[in-house]
């Protein structure tokens, strides 16, 4: 991974695509599974998904944050040992955590569709993640630390869950409140990172 550039390849082919918030539907629901691989328009939601991640100072990005209700997310993440990580899966499904003996870890997390607020979430240390490239090949993705955590957060994303509803009631309404103080200096950040990109960012 020296030598892989700052950016994935798929960026530069990609456009900003604008990011779902909070309180919108397609949040709230699970996606539909990806039943036809290979497509150009496949190909072409892979390459905004990562421009548009990049752009909003992500570590992931799933697609129906970008108004598309469809089992994919994209990622490009360090672990706890400072490894990094990136790529894409389609159809993520999370293998089933034993209930006893599994190692949990409570750190600060955030949310590119919560723009601005953080909050401490509990996540397991390690998951694995079970699915399919963008042309059909089955695909196994294990991750401990940071890594797992945005593993896990993408996932809930394609089950409609935002972090949010992993939080208590006064939790979820500070979080609320930080993004409402918060998210214009975020979308000003990602108009200044687009446009050293040469991508034009319109937000929200």
């Amino acid at each position: 991974m020296d030598a892989y550039p700052d950016l994935a390849p798929e960026a530069a082919r990609g456009r900003y695509r604008r990011i779902t918030v909070v309180g919108e539907q397609v949040l709230d629901r699970p996606c539909h599974p990806v039943t036809e691989f290979g497509t150009d328009e496949l190909r072409t939601l892979i390459d905004d998904m990562f421009v548009t991640m990049y752009i909003a100072e992500g570590a992931g990005l799933a697609a129906n944050q970008v108004d598309v209700p469809l089992r994919l997310f994209v990622y490009d993440c360090p672990d706890d040992d400072g490894v990094r990580h990136v790529g894409h899966i389609v159809n993520p499904v999370l293998d089933e955590q034993p209930t006893g003996g599994r190692h949990l870890l409570e750190e600060s997390e955030g949310c590119l569709s919560v723009p601005g607020a953080r909050k401490n979430v509990l996540r397991p240390e390690r998951v694995v993640v079970r699915g399919s490239d963008i042309d059909g090949n089955p695909l196994v993705i294990e991750g401990t630390g940071y890594f797992a955590r945005c593993l896990e957060h993408e996932t809930d994303h394609l089950d409609g869950h935002l972090y949010l509803s992993r939080l208590d009631k006064r939790q979820r309404k500070d979080a609320l409140r930080q993004m409402g103080s918060l998210r214009e200096e975020v979308y000003a950040r990602r108009r200044e990172n687009g446009t050293k990109l040469g991508v034009e960012v319109v937000e929200p």
